[in-house]
């Protein structure tokens, strides 16, 4: 399934919303006809998932930085850069909504690239607190422009509303798919 979207055959249906023939097809057969709008949704949303992540990694010029890895970094930078307490690895996780595991994982790379360094926290000798160094303040000023025309490429034609109401549509389906898994989480 993941290689669908490499052969998109886009038309418009009557009311001029695009569409990908090609998923609206094999859904349908999929689906017998029933909830195939969702999946095409869902089709669509990763479609343009991966459209950003490859003009982001385009804009990264070679550097390799995966999306959480960036996140990471804008993260350290707004905390004060090299020069500030910088945040723990529980504080990173929380605010990307990751485990420590996988955060853990990103710092590894980013301080094996000199991007990110670790601290003992001097408040708490069991924690690490992670700062960003100068070369990877450096780093995100030399991704800021390319990062700003990819953007601006991709949403080449969107006014500010059709963003606002892209970037909720998106949000919901977050909402949506947190609320389904705490509704179902055993209970201890």
């Amino acid at each position: 399934m993941k290689d669908v979207h490499k052969s998109q055959r886009l038309a418009a249906d009557p009311e001029g919303f695009l569409y990908d023939s090609g998923v609206r097809v094999s859904m349908e057969a999929f689906m017998a006809g029933e909830g195939v709008p969702a999946l095409e949704a869902a089709a669509a949303v990763r479609s343009a998932s991966q459209a950003v992540d490859r003009l982001r990694s385009q804009g990264a010029g070679g550097r390799g930085l995966s999306a959480g890895a960036l996140d990471v970094l804008a993260r350290l930078s707004a905390a004060g850069g090299e020069g500030g307490d910088g945040l723990s690895i529980g504080e990173l996780a929380r605010a990307a909504g990751v485990s420590s595991r996988n955060v853990t994982g990103l710092v590894d790379t980013l301080e094996r690239d000199g991007l990110v360094r670790r601290l003992q926290d001097p408040e708490d000798r069991r924690s690490v607190r992670v700062l960003i160094t100068g070369a990877g303040q450096e780093w995100l000023e030399a991704f800021r422009e390319p990062t700003r025309r990819a953007m601006s490429a991709v949403f080449h034609g969107f006014t500010e509303e059709d963003l606002a109401r892209f970037r909720h549509l998106c949000l919901r389906l977050v909402e949506n798919q947190r609320r389904i898994e705490e509704a179902t989480r055993p209970v201890r």
